[in-house]
Protein backbone atom coordinates (compact mmCIF):
# COMPACT_ATOMS: atom_id res chain seq x y z
CA UNK A 1 0.00 0.00 0.00
CA UNK A 2 1.11 3.37 -0.88
CA UNK A 3 1.26 6.02 1.43
CA UNK A 4 -1.46 7.43 2.99
CA UNK A 5 -0.77 10.14 5.48
CA UNK A 6 2.04 12.91 5.59
CA UNK A 7 3.66 12.32 8.73
CA UNK A 8 3.31 10.35 11.78
CA UNK A 9 4.97 11.37 14.80
CA UNK A 10 6.48 8.93 17.44
CA UNK A 11 8.50 10.38 21.11
CA UNK A 12 10.05 8.00 22.68
CA UNK A 13 13.03 6.12 21.21
CA UNK A 14 13.16 3.21 23.69
CA UNK A 15 11.86 -0.39 23.10
CA UNK A 16 8.33 0.58 22.35
CA UNK A 17 9.45 3.84 20.26
CA UNK A 18 11.43 1.24 18.16
CA UNK A 19 8.98 -1.52 17.59
CA UNK A 20 6.43 1.03 16.47
CA UNK A 21 9.18 2.94 14.59
CA UNK A 22 9.85 -0.51 12.80
CA UNK A 23 5.89 -1.55 12.11
CA UNK A 24 5.13 1.98 10.92
CA UNK A 25 8.33 1.33 7.91
CA UNK A 26 6.85 -2.02 7.46
CA UNK A 27 3.04 -0.66 6.96
CA UNK A 28 4.11 2.09 4.74
CA UNK A 29 1.23 3.73 6.60
CA UNK A 30 3.12 7.53 6.10
CA UNK A 31 5.72 9.42 4.04
CA UNK A 32 7.63 10.93 6.58
CA UNK A 33 8.22 9.16 10.10
CA UNK A 34 9.34 12.02 12.88
CA UNK A 35 11.22 11.23 16.16
CA UNK A 36 11.56 12.63 18.91
CA UNK A 37 13.54 11.45 22.23
CA UNK A 38 14.96 13.45 25.35
CA UNK A 39 18.52 12.46 23.62
CA UNK A 40 18.75 13.81 20.58
CA UNK A 41 21.56 10.73 19.72
CA UNK A 42 19.14 8.50 20.77
CA UNK A 43 16.55 9.83 17.96
CA UNK A 44 18.90 10.05 15.60
CA UNK A 45 20.58 6.67 15.73
CA UNK A 46 16.81 5.57 15.50
CA UNK A 47 16.41 7.36 12.49
CA UNK A 48 19.33 6.03 10.64
CA UNK A 49 18.40 2.16 11.59
CA UNK A 50 15.34 2.69 10.26
CA UNK A 51 16.07 4.05 6.96
CA UNK A 52 18.87 1.30 6.83
CA UNK A 53 15.34 -0.88 7.15
CA UNK A 54 13.50 0.92 4.65
CA UNK A 55 16.44 0.98 2.08
CA UNK A 56 16.22 -2.99 2.83
CA UNK A 57 12.52 -3.56 2.52
CA UNK A 58 12.15 -1.07 -0.04
CA UNK A 59 9.88 0.97 2.09
CA UNK A 60 9.21 4.32 0.97
CA UNK A 61 8.74 5.84 4.71
CA UNK A 62 11.36 8.17 5.51
CA UNK A 63 12.71 8.85 9.34
CA UNK A 64 13.98 12.37 10.41
CA UNK A 65 15.39 13.24 14.16
CA UNK A 66 13.43 16.29 15.16
CA UNK A 67 12.44 18.40 18.60
CA UNK A 68 9.11 18.24 20.01
CA UNK A 69 8.21 21.21 18.73
CA UNK A 70 8.32 20.03 15.04
CA UNK A 71 5.71 16.98 15.56
CA UNK A 72 2.81 19.36 15.77
CA UNK A 73 3.10 19.33 11.93
CA UNK A 74 2.09 15.24 12.21
CA UNK A 75 -1.54 14.40 12.39
CA UNK A 76 -1.09 11.97 14.34
CA UNK A 77 1.95 11.66 17.77
CA UNK A 78 2.59 8.60 19.70
CA UNK A 79 2.91 9.08 22.68
CA UNK A 80 6.06 6.14 23.94
CA UNK A 81 7.83 7.97 26.72
CA UNK A 82 9.11 5.70 30.29
CA UNK A 83 10.54 7.38 32.68
CA UNK A 84 13.81 5.41 34.28
CA UNK A 85 12.38 3.66 36.93
CA UNK A 86 12.58 -0.11 38.72
CA UNK A 87 8.75 -1.32 38.73
CA UNK A 88 8.64 -3.79 42.14
CA UNK A 89 5.43 -5.02 42.06
CA UNK A 90 4.12 -8.56 41.47
CA UNK A 91 0.34 -7.37 41.21
CA UNK A 92 -0.64 -4.33 39.45
CA UNK A 93 2.27 -4.38 38.29
CA UNK A 94 0.89 -1.87 35.06
CA UNK A 95 0.22 0.53 37.90
CA UNK A 96 4.01 0.59 39.11
CA UNK A 97 5.37 3.70 36.96
CA UNK A 98 2.02 6.21 37.96
CA UNK A 99 4.17 8.29 39.88
CA UNK A 100 7.51 8.09 37.54
CA UNK A 101 5.94 8.20 34.40
CA UNK A 102 3.14 11.07 35.26
CA UNK A 103 5.72 14.12 35.47
CA UNK A 104 7.08 13.03 32.00
CA UNK A 105 3.79 12.94 30.46
CA UNK A 106 2.70 16.31 32.03
CA UNK A 107 5.68 18.34 30.63
CA UNK A 108 5.02 16.65 27.65
CA UNK A 109 1.38 17.56 27.60
CA UNK A 110 2.81 21.17 27.92
CA UNK A 111 4.29 20.91 24.52
CA UNK A 112 1.08 19.95 22.69
CA UNK A 113 -1.29 22.65 24.18
CA UNK A 114 -3.39 23.63 21.21
CA UNK A 115 -2.40 20.52 19.03
CA UNK A 116 -5.56 20.21 16.69
CA UNK A 117 -4.01 16.15 15.71
CA UNK A 118 -4.27 13.09 17.57
CA UNK A 119 -2.40 11.59 20.60
CA UNK A 120 -2.17 8.13 20.66
CA UNK A 121 -0.53 7.70 24.53
CA UNK A 122 1.21 4.18 24.79
CA UNK A 123 3.05 5.02 28.37
CA UNK A 124 1.74 2.91 31.56
CA UNK A 125 -0.53 2.87 33.62
CA UNK A 126 -2.24 4.13 29.90
CA UNK A 127 -5.58 4.34 30.89
CA UNK A 128 -4.24 7.09 33.43
CA UNK A 129 -1.74 8.41 31.69
CA UNK A 130 -4.19 9.42 28.90
CA UNK A 131 -6.24 11.37 30.95
CA UNK A 132 -3.25 13.22 32.24
CA UNK A 133 -2.03 14.15 29.00
CA UNK A 134 -5.65 15.13 27.68
CA UNK A 135 -6.61 17.24 30.91
CA UNK A 136 -3.16 19.19 30.77
CA UNK A 137 -2.76 19.62 26.88
CA UNK A 138 -6.19 20.60 26.24
CA UNK A 139 -6.56 18.36 22.63
CA UNK A 140 -9.55 17.14 21.47
CA UNK A 141 -8.11 13.93 20.67
CA UNK A 142 -6.07 12.03 22.87
CA UNK A 143 -6.66 8.46 23.56
CA UNK A 144 -4.43 5.42 24.60
CA UNK A 145 -3.69 1.69 23.83
CA UNK A 146 -4.12 -1.00 26.23
CA UNK A 147 -7.23 -2.15 25.72
CA UNK A 148 -6.69 -3.17 21.55
CA UNK A 149 -3.78 -5.36 22.74
CA UNK A 150 -5.90 -6.95 25.80
CA UNK A 151 -8.81 -7.90 22.80
CA UNK A 152 -6.27 -9.04 20.25
CA UNK A 153 -4.46 -11.12 23.14
CA UNK A 154 -8.09 -12.44 24.05
CA UNK A 155 -9.05 -13.12 21.05
CA UNK A 156 -5.86 -15.19 20.10
CA UNK A 157 -6.27 -17.12 23.27
CA UNK A 158 -9.76 -17.83 22.91
CA UNK A 159 -9.24 -19.33 19.59
CA UNK A 160 -6.26 -21.61 20.29
CA UNK A 161 -8.39 -22.65 23.54
CA UNK A 162 -11.30 -23.41 21.10
CA UNK A 163 -8.94 -24.87 18.23
CA UNK A 164 -10.67 -22.35 15.86
CA UNK A 165 -9.72 -19.93 13.32
CA UNK A 166 -8.92 -16.62 14.91
CA UNK A 167 -10.93 -14.53 12.70
CA UNK A 168 -13.82 -16.67 13.70
CA UNK A 169 -13.39 -14.58 17.11
CA UNK A 170 -15.27 -11.15 18.07
CA UNK A 171 -15.29 -9.77 21.55
CA UNK A 172 -13.52 -7.19 23.61
CA UNK A 173 -12.11 -6.83 26.72
CA UNK A 174 -12.60 -3.55 28.33
CA UNK A 175 -12.08 -1.29 31.02
CA UNK A 176 -8.73 -0.92 32.78
CA UNK A 177 -5.46 -1.73 30.81
CA UNK A 178 -4.54 -3.93 33.71
CA UNK A 179 -5.87 -6.48 36.37
CA UNK A 180 -9.44 -4.93 36.41
CA UNK A 181 -10.01 -5.55 32.23
CA UNK A 182 -13.19 -6.72 31.86
CA UNK A 183 -13.49 -9.72 29.33
CA UNK A 184 -16.80 -9.35 27.73
CA UNK A 185 -17.13 -13.17 27.79
CA UNK A 186 -21.26 -13.03 27.27
CA UNK A 187 -21.11 -10.99 24.15
CA UNK A 188 -18.09 -12.96 22.70
CA UNK A 189 -19.40 -15.37 19.41
CA UNK A 190 -17.29 -17.69 17.36
CA UNK A 191 -18.53 -17.64 13.47
CA UNK A 192 -21.38 -15.21 14.67
CA UNK A 193 -22.50 -18.12 17.70
CA UNK A 194 -22.79 -17.27 20.97
CA UNK A 195 -19.56 -18.32 22.86
CA UNK A 196 -19.30 -20.33 25.65
CA UNK A 197 -15.97 -19.02 27.02
CA UNK A 198 -13.52 -20.79 29.37
CA UNK A 199 -13.27 -17.52 31.77
CA UNK A 200 -11.04 -18.95 34.33
CA UNK A 201 -8.21 -20.00 31.58
CA UNK A 202 -8.62 -17.24 29.62
CA UNK A 203 -7.86 -14.52 32.75
CA UNK A 204 -5.10 -16.64 33.48
CA UNK A 205 -3.25 -16.22 30.17
CA UNK A 206 -4.39 -12.80 30.26
CA UNK A 207 -2.79 -11.99 33.51
CA UNK A 208 0.63 -14.30 32.49
CA UNK A 209 1.55 -13.28 28.62
CA UNK A 210 3.01 -9.91 29.57
CA UNK A 211 5.21 -11.08 32.20
CA UNK A 212 6.30 -14.15 30.68
CA UNK A 213 6.95 -11.79 27.82
CA UNK A 214 8.64 -9.35 29.68
CA UNK A 215 10.89 -12.35 31.57
CA UNK A 216 11.93 -13.74 27.94
CA UNK A 217 13.14 -10.71 26.20
CA UNK A 218 12.85 -7.46 28.90
CA UNK A 219 9.24 -6.05 27.79
CA UNK A 220 6.23 -6.57 25.61
CA UNK A 221 7.08 -4.27 22.21
CA UNK A 222 6.11 -5.93 19.28
CA UNK A 223 2.38 -6.21 20.35
CA UNK A 224 2.08 -2.58 21.37
CA UNK A 225 3.49 -1.67 18.25
CA UNK A 226 0.97 -3.82 16.47
CA UNK A 227 -2.12 -2.71 17.74
CA UNK A 228 -1.10 0.54 17.38
CA UNK A 229 -0.40 0.84 13.74
CA UNK A 230 -3.75 -0.65 13.51
CA UNK A 231 -5.15 2.30 15.57
CA UNK A 232 -3.62 4.74 13.57
CA UNK A 233 -5.02 3.12 10.36
CA UNK A 234 -8.60 4.06 12.23
CA UNK A 235 -7.66 7.42 13.66
CA UNK A 236 -6.16 8.75 10.69
CA UNK A 237 -9.39 7.49 8.45
CA UNK A 238 -7.22 5.56 6.57
CA UNK A 239 -9.57 2.75 6.94
CA UNK A 240 -13.17 2.53 8.99
CA UNK A 241 -13.65 0.18 11.78
CA UNK A 242 -14.14 -0.77 15.52
CA UNK A 243 -11.03 -0.85 18.09
CA UNK A 244 -11.01 -0.40 21.62
CA UNK A 245 -9.04 2.40 22.85
CA UNK A 246 -8.73 4.64 26.51
CA UNK A 247 -11.22 7.16 25.97
CA UNK A 248 -13.05 10.06 28.41
CA UNK A 249 -16.35 7.78 29.05
CA UNK A 250 -18.35 10.00 31.65
CA UNK A 251 -15.90 10.41 34.04
CA UNK A 252 -12.61 8.72 33.61
CA UNK A 253 -10.46 7.28 30.91
CA UNK A 254 -10.39 3.74 30.53
CA UNK A 255 -10.86 1.11 27.64
CA UNK A 256 -13.79 1.16 25.49
CA UNK A 257 -14.60 -0.16 22.07
CA UNK A 258 -14.73 2.92 19.51
CA UNK A 259 -16.47 2.75 16.16
CA UNK A 260 -14.43 5.01 13.64
CA UNK A 261 -15.90 6.06 10.88
CA UNK A 262 -13.55 8.78 8.65
CA UNK A 263 -11.56 8.96 11.49
CA UNK A 264 -14.20 10.31 13.72
CA UNK A 265 -14.94 8.04 16.91
CA UNK A 266 -18.03 6.59 18.33
CA UNK A 267 -18.23 4.46 21.36
CA UNK A 268 -19.79 1.38 21.22
CA UNK A 269 -20.13 -0.29 24.49
CA UNK A 270 -21.70 -4.25 24.32
CA UNK A 271 -24.26 -4.54 26.82
CA UNK A 272 -23.06 -6.61 29.66
CA UNK A 273 -23.67 -9.39 32.17
CA UNK A 274 -24.29 -8.79 35.39
CA UNK A 275 -21.01 -10.34 36.88
CA UNK A 276 -19.46 -8.40 33.55
CA UNK A 277 -21.12 -5.07 34.86
CA UNK A 278 -19.86 -5.34 38.36
CA UNK A 279 -16.31 -5.57 36.98
CA UNK A 280 -16.61 -2.38 35.02
CA UNK A 281 -17.97 -0.29 37.63
CA UNK A 282 -15.13 -1.43 39.63
CA UNK A 283 -12.38 -0.99 36.57
CA UNK A 284 -14.17 2.66 36.91
CA UNK A 285 -14.16 3.15 41.05
CA UNK A 286 -10.36 2.26 41.03
CA UNK A 287 -9.61 4.33 38.04
CA UNK A 288 -11.23 7.43 39.42
CA UNK A 289 -9.03 7.12 42.32
CA UNK A 290 -5.76 6.25 40.85
CA UNK A 291 -6.44 9.47 38.92
CA UNK A 292 -6.78 11.62 42.14
CA UNK A 293 -3.64 9.81 43.98
CA UNK A 294 -1.77 10.77 40.78
CA UNK A 295 -2.68 13.86 41.16
CA UNK A 296 -2.62 14.44 44.18
CA UNK A 297 -5.75 17.00 44.66
CA UNK A 298 -9.33 16.08 43.79
CA UNK A 299 -9.91 15.80 40.10
CA UNK A 300 -12.12 17.95 37.97
CA UNK A 301 -14.47 16.03 35.39
CA UNK A 302 -13.49 16.57 31.84
CA UNK A 303 -16.13 17.48 29.26
CA UNK A 304 -17.68 14.00 27.89
CA UNK A 305 -16.87 15.81 23.97
CA UNK A 306 -13.44 15.69 24.18
CA UNK A 307 -12.32 12.82 22.04
CA UNK A 308 -15.16 13.46 19.71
Amino acid sequence: MSPRIPAVGVVGAGAVGQAVGAALVSARLCDQLLLASSSVDQAAALADDLNDMCAGIGSPVRAHAVEVAELRSCPAVVVAVRARFTNTRSTDVRMGGMHANAPALLALAEEFRGYPGTLLVVTNPVDLMTRLVAEASGCARVFGLGSSLDTARYRLTLARLLDVPLDAVRGHVIGEHGDAAVVCASTTTVNGTPARVPLEQVRSELRERPGRISAGIGRTRFGPAGALVSALRLVLGVEDGVTELSALYDDVCLGIPLRFSGGRPLPCVPPLDEAEARQWEAARSKLRAAYRGVRGVPSQPLSSGRNS
